[in-house]
């Protein structure tokens, strides 16, 4: 027994699944995001900075030459502070000449051509080791008194990392509370989702330990709701064909037990001599009779049982309609004698029909059994044939009862009996319009029934030409 894991647990490992996927890119994006809008915002006030302060150094420098140092160095703090970034002023030959942030070496010469102009351009080192730690650096240059300064705004990349820090560390806390809410609603959802499932699996189990009385819910989804009438259509389907196939077994079982009890009666009655020699022949004609009866009815077992598996498949030749009509009425010549019942419409000229004539015969001796054993006693069965270059047609309607407008739709099921056959003619077994209407599908033609309560029933069926007839 295959012991898998259950819709249930399937359906929340995906969903937790695809929830934690989607955090970490939600949080790798952040991450980048964040690094990247930190850096960006950073070197952009640095620039806005390094840019005032140059302008303000070269101003101080020209209006005090020899005192600008200790307002510059002021004018640095106040930046350094408000902005969180350190700066330096430095010479071109590398001396620094104010810095906040603590002491800094001397910075390489060769390093400061590269920010020179005054639309300021952006490193990332730590200047061959005068700056403590690899830093985003920010530098412009100016001019005054002749010599060329450079202002350097630089913050290092520890407090870009710090600041990542921080939002993932929200981020975090933030996930973890989301996560276990979800999880939570998710867990909760998913039950609700699958309870149906369960109760289909117990209801199936039940079904199919014989109980076709269960039936399912509505539910408010649409897809269960569907499932839900499917379900319980095939339950009524299951608990209907239950009782045709007790009906039928109960039957095939009386139409086996009582011609093979007067077979073996009458069999038995001959040998031991109690069933004189004069009338031997009339019993044996009887036992004959039976077990033609029986011969049809495996025959007809035979034949549902091949269409079903779709073995059966026509050998089509073209023959008389009239043909297995006449045949099938010399097999009921005694009952359409006793019953006194007129044939009509056999004298109509010949209609050649396209199927297998075997078949056909069956279908006819069917039909015409059926239309003898409800035909009122002294009315009719009229035949009616027609044909085209595309179809066939035939008729056959019987005077009598008739079928109610509720029995029509039923009369070709399997083992349906209209009720008056199961009281006065309960030999049947309802196979004989389901195989009849099997066929003619085979042919791929089609058969219909009408009827008026009191008057007659008639069924016609076509079948249609495969190619054209021979003359």
């Amino acid at each position: 027994m295959n012991n898998g894991k259950s819709i249930f647990t399937r359906y929340f490992a995906i969903c937790s699944a695809v929830i934690l996927i989607s955090f970490c890119c939600l949080g790798t994006v952040l991450l980048l995001v964040s690094s990247r809008y930190f850096l960006d915002e950073k070197k952009s006030l640095m620039l806005k900075d390094a840019k005032a302060l140059a302008l303000y150094t070269q101003e101080k420098m020209l209006d005090r030459p020899d005192g600008w140092r200790e307002d510059v160095r002021e004018e640095l703090k106040t930046y350094s502070i408000g902005s969180n970034a350190d700066y330096m002023i430095c010479s071109d030959d590398g001396f620094v000449v104010a810095v906040t942030g603590g002491d800094v070496g001397d910075v390489d010469e060769k390093l400061l051509p590269q920010f020179k102009g005054e639309e300021g351009c952006y490193a990332y080192n730590d200047m061959n080791g005068a700056l403590s730690e690899t830093c985003h650096i920010m530098g412009v240059s100016f001019s005054a008194n002749g010599p060329t300064y450079y202002v350097l705004a630089y913050s290092p990349k520890s407090e870009q990392d710090n600041y990542t820090k921080n939002i993932m560390e929200i981020f975090l806390v933030s996930a973890i509370a989301v996560l276990l809410v979800v999880m939570f609603l998710v867990y909760f959802a998913t039950l609700k989702l699958t309870a149906p499932i369960t109760e289909v699996a117990e209801i199936a189990k039940k079904l199919g330990g014989g109980d076709f009385s269960v039936t399912l819910p509505e539910y408010t989804t649409r897809e269960f709701n569907q499932l839900s009438e499917a379900f319980n259509e095939m339950a009524a389907n299951l608990k209907s064909y239950d009782t045709m196939r007790n009906s039928f077994l109960a039957n095939v079982s009386h139409e086996l037990r009582t011609p093979m009890t007067s077979i073996g009666g009458f069999v038995d009655g001959i040998l031991d001599g109690t069933i004189p020699k004069a009338q031997q022949g009339y019993y044996l004609r009887i036992i004959s009779s039976e077990v033609g009866r029986l011969t049809r009815l495996v025959k007809s077992m035979l034949n549902l049982a091949k269409i079903e598996a779709g073995e059966l498949e026509p050998n089509r030749t073209t023959f008389p309609v009239t043909e297995p009509i006449l045949d099938t009425l010399l097999t009921f010549e005694q009952r359409i004698e006793e019953k006194n019942i007129d044939i009509r419409g056999l004298d109509a000229e010949r209609v050649n029909m396209y199927a297998d004539i075997d078949l056909i015969h069956q279908v006819m001796y069917n039909l015409i059994e059926n239309a003898i054993k409800f035909v009122d006693k002294g009315g009719f069965i009229g035949f009616n044939f027609s044909e085209n270059d595309e179809q066939t047609t035939v008729s056959i309607r019987n005077s009598g009862e008739g079928l109610s407008e509720d029995e029509l739709p039923l009369v070709f099921d399997r083992f349906y009996k209209t009720d008056k056959s199961r009281g006065i003619h309960a030999q049947g077994l309802g196979l004989g319009l389901n195989i009849a209407r099997s066929i003619i599908d085979i042919h791929g033609g089609k058969i219909m029934v009408k009827s008026v309560k009191g008057e007659f029933t008639e069924f016609t069926f076509i079948i249609p030409k495969s190619d054209r007839l021979d003359d």
